[in-house]
């Protein structure tokens, strides 16, 4: 459909405490320049005062196997390219400012080639083996206080080969970000509309939301989906009112109606 629902917009407040707009978070900051980054396996390179003034600086997207020679001999076989493989590490030091006090911090990986295991602050967040799908980190209890020096570590390994049928590359060869969000908010990807009916004379739309609430008190919330027009216009509304528990997730259906939309066909 041509769409009097080209966008809907979700507003979450929490009484009292907040207000935030989109299914997205607040604040979605590109996290792509100045890491360093050195091929080799380093197992100190995990802790925050490692040395790591030598290695080279860059920006992902990056692959580490692409900067090698495609060699016959290399274990990736013609499958993978005949490219190289092993270990990279990288490392990105950042400070906060005082807008992030009480809220939820996390980095977000569209992708890593493979076997990443990703640290902060010498604190370890996780193994994740496959390379192509996006995944993310809580941050928010090892962060540093405002202004202070942070250090996120990130290995990559690719030397389990052969590992697949195709040319993977290797490092982070995608774009990360740094989300930052109230303590209320949408869950990650916690957002899905679909258009459930559809004719000239009406349509309806269903919007399932996820939210989450890492407070440590129960908290009251009204949550409106607001759909617009290609013109900016607002032409439907609907709004619940929810309590969500301390530390819980809770999960909403919301079904709006559109008069005479204009369809696609």
């Amino acid at each position: 459909m041509k769409n009097k629902f080209l966008w809907f917009v979700l507003l979450l407040i929490s009484t009292g405490l907040l207000s935030c707009e989109s299914p997205d978070h607040n604040n979605r900051q590109l996290f792509d320049y100045n890491w360093k980054f050195a091929l080799g396996d380093f197992p100190e390179a995990s802790e925050p005062d490692f040395d790591d003034t030598s290695w080279r600086e860059l920006n992902v997207p990056h692959d580490f196997s692409i900067e090698h020679l495609f060699d016959s001999t290399n274990a990736t076989n013609s499958g993978g390219g005949f490219a190289y493989s092993g270990i990279g590490w990288y490392r990105k030091h950042f400070t906060l400012d005082k807008s992030t006090e009480n809220k939820k911090v996390s980095i977000l990986f569209e992708g890593i080639c493979r076997n990443s295991e990703v640290w902060i602050n010498g604190h370890y967040l996780g193994l994740r083996p496959y390379g192509y799908s996006s995944f993310y980190y809580d941050l928010t209890p090892y962060l540093k206080p405002a202004g202070e020096n942070n250090v996120i570590a990130v290995k990559a390994n690719t030397s389990e080969q052969p590992n697949s049928r195709w040319y993977t590359g290797a490092g982070i060869y995608r774009h990360v970000w740094l989300l930052t969000s109230d303590k209320i908010h949408f869950d990650e990807w916690g957002v899905f509309a679909q258009t459930l009916t559809a004719t000239k004379a009406n349509a309806n739309l269903s919007v399932d939301v996820e939210l989450v609430n890492e407070f440590s008190t129960d908290k009251a919330c009204e949550i409106s989906t607001v759909l617009v027009d290609a013109k900016g216009e607002k032409v439907s509304q609907k709004s619940s009112v929810c309590t969500i528990k301390a530390g819980d997730f809770y999960k909403l259906t919301q079904q709006i109606s559109v008069d005479s939309p204009n369809l696609w066909s």
